[in-house]
Order: C-alpha cells, then sequence, then structure tokens
C-alpha cells in the first residue's frame, strides 16, 4: 500500500495512506468477511471519506466494529432489505439487520426517485445499523438535485436532562442541499456536546476531552475520555439538545417501528442487534417550480454569510459543509488519509486474523 511523508500543522511526521489503496484494502475485510463487493466497497469508501472530511471518529476506526458484529451475526453481511410499505411517496424498509451504510444508501435511492416523481419522497428504514456519517448520504441526495433530510437513533449515550443514566442516544441528523456552481449545503449534527466517536478517538489518542463533553459514571464533568465512554455525554445546547433527541428518536426509531431509547444497541456491542432506524427525507426543488430561483436564493445565501464583518479573532466565515470541502481537498493534495497509530495497529491485527495483508502501516 502506497503512503507518503507529510506533516501536518501542529503534528509529527505522519504517513497517509493513498485514499483508492485504503479503500480497497477495508472493502477486503469485509469481502473477507462475506459482504458482497459492492457493498463492501460503499461501507469502506463512506469510512474513509470521513477520514478525509476530518471526521475521524466515524472513520475507519469502526471497521473493527463492524467486524466484530458481522462475525457474531448481529449484522447480516448479505443486506437483503424488504419492502414492507409503500404510498407512492413514502417507502418503508425491513433491513433485516442487514449493514447501515447499503440500507440508508437504498433509501437515498427510492428517496430522490419518488421525489422526481411525486415532488417529495421519504424512506424508513426498521432493524438496520449504524451508518457511519449522516452527511455522506445526504450530500449524495443533493448532488443529484435534492433537498435532503436524514435522522436515526442510536445506543444510549445521554440522560434526559436532568437525569443521570443514559437513556438516549446521540440520534444524529444531517441535512443537505444543492448549491449553485455544483457545490453542497450541508450539516451533520450529533444531539450530544459531541459525538461519542469523537470521545473514543481521543481515547485512541490518549487525548483529554474538555469537560462539557461528558460527565464521569458518578455524575461529575470529566476530563478523562475513558471516564467519558463509561458515564454519560452531555446534550448540545441544555435542555435543548435532550428535546432534539428525544423527538430524533420518535421519528427515526417509533415512527419507523423500530426500537428506541434503551432497546438500541450501538456498533461497538458486538453480539447485539441493533434495532436501531432511519428516516429519509428528499424533497425535488423543481416540485417548487422556481430551480432557477432557488440557487440564486441559496447563492445568494451563501454570498450573505461570507460577507458578513468579521468578529474579534476570526478570519473567515464558512458555510455549512465548506470545512469539510475544504478539508478532503486538503488531505488528497496532502496524499491521502492519516491514521492514528491505534487505528493503524488495529486494522493490521484485523487484516492478520483474516489472513490478508497488512498495509496500514505506512
Amino acid at each position: 500500500m502506497t503512503t507518503t511523508q507529510n506533516t501536518p500543522a501542529g503534528t509529527a511526521a505522519t504517513d497517509r495512506i493513498d485514499r483508492s489503496e485504503l479503500v480497497d484494502f477495508a472493502a477486503g475485510i469485509l469481502t473477507a468477511l462475506d459482504v458482497p463487493d459492492a457493498d463492501a466497497h460503499l461501507v469502506a469508501d463512506s469510512l474513509v471519506q470521513a477520514d478525509l472530511w476530518g471526521h475521524s471518529s466515524h472513520g475507519l476506526l469502526r471497521l473493527p466494529w463492524y467486524a466484530a458484529r458481522l462475525r457474531s451475526g448481529a449484522m447480516t453481511a448479505a443486506t437483503a432489505p424488504e419492502t414492507v410499505a409503500d404510498t407512492g411517496a413514502l417507502v418503508v424498509l425491513d433491513g433485516h439487520h442487514g449493514i447501515g451504510q447499503v440500507l440508508t444508501d437504498r433509501a437515498r435511492t427510492l428517496a430522490v426517485q419518488r421525489a422526481r416523481a411525486h415532488g417529495v419522497g421519504m424512506v424508513g428504514i426498521r432493524n438496520s445499523n449504524h451508518f457511519g456519517t449522516a452527511m455522506y448520504f445526504t450530500r449524495a441526495a443533493a448532488a443529484e438535485g435534492c433537498v435532503a433530510m436524514l435522522t436515526t437513533n442510536a445506543s444510549p449515550a445521554m440522560a434526559p436532562w436532568g437525569g443521570n443514566q443514559k437513556i438516549l442516544g446521540t440520534n444524529p441528523w444531517s441535512i443537505a442541499a444543492p448549491a449553485p456552481d455544483g457545490k453542497v449545503v450541508a450539516v451533520d449534527i450529533a444531539n450530544t456536546a459531541v459525538a461519542r466517536g469523537k470521545i473514543y478517538l481521543a481515547k485512541n489518542r490518549g487525548e483529554t476531552i474538555p469537560d462539557t463533553w461528558a460527565l464521569s459514571p458518578d455524575g461529575a464533568p470529566t476530563t478523562d475520555p475513558a471516564e467519558g465512554v463509561l458515564g454519560v455525554i452531555l446534550p448540545m445546547a441544555g435542555h435543548k439538545g435532550y428535546a432534539i433527541t428525544f423527538m430524533m428518536d420518535v421519528i427515526s426509531g417509533a415512527l419507523t417501528g423500530s426500537g428506541v431509547g434503551t432497546q438500541v444497541h450501538g456498533p461497538y456491542e458486538a453480539d447485539q442487534h441493533s434495532n436501531c432506524g432511519h428516516l429519509f427525507l428528499a424533497v425535488d426543488p423543481a416540485a417548487f417550480g422556481d430551480v432557477a430561483g432557488y440557487h440564486a436564493r441559496v447563492g445568494e445565501l451563501i454570498n450573505q454569510v461570507k460577507d458578513v464583518p468579521l468578529a474579534q479573532g476570526y478570519d473567515e466565515v464558512f458555510y455549512p459543509g465548506e470545512l469539510e470541502d475544504r478539508t478532503e481537498a486538503t488531505n488528497l493534495a496532502a496524499g491521502g488519509v492519516a491514521l492514528t497509530a491505534q487505528t493503524r495497529q488495529e486494522l493490521q491485527q484485523l487484516a492478520t486474523q483474516l489472513g490478508l495483508p497488512t498495509g496500514v502501516s505506512g
């Protein structure tokens, strides 16, 4: 596997791995676990893309978790969704515990198709699994011309406001929309102060975390990511984040026929069915009768936020999704993905166990 030597600002020299080779490496691990080749490459691409965007908490860090779930049978290698409801604009799929990325990409395809036919398309998924970065799918729908929203519920990480027991997940959601000149505007948000994966990433890197991210198991603020993993992740914006999380569980879990709250299990629980649900919404701007006007208005909004006078300490204002685009371009120009030492080690161990070449050492 080809690597290049590059030194990102503020870090030690880091071996970077070419994107396409890293995708092939990760897909090889998945195919060795009986995942069909096309599905394996989709999952691998979604994880590598998260790393390229700078969201390593949802990148290849998670591949060993997926592998453990495939080995136990908690997640099914051959994903075969079943349509359980179809009203035209709305479709409900039973994922039968298939791979989350594969099911969500199927939902994206269906939602966009139905949006073009009906102006709006909505697809609910039950009995799914962790799908990685929500923005991966909403951006794809936006690139096809639709405004898209994706929601999911997740395993317990957050206490209800005022409580000290994990009941609700981070329950992230993403909205993406087409913009002028082939651009996409996009947001991907966990309703906690931080995505749980970022606490795992800090733990892998041997870093501390801000004391606003999590509580220790005894309910005290902590800067130790190991305690944060065992404790409770705090909601964003206090009670508002808790309320949004609750409602995301309603539309992702209760509405789709999936588990809710403590019935949902995480990707790191190797032997438990996830029971999570997703909801994918696509809207065709053409249905409003003014596509050119839509693009012009989005462009005007971008120009307004980019041209605003700057607050002290800031050099530039970014529109949603711009930072990810720039980070990806920077990483690709530098030679590809930089993995943490622990992630590289875990991937090497996984490849060795499967009798595959260990090509991520740099």
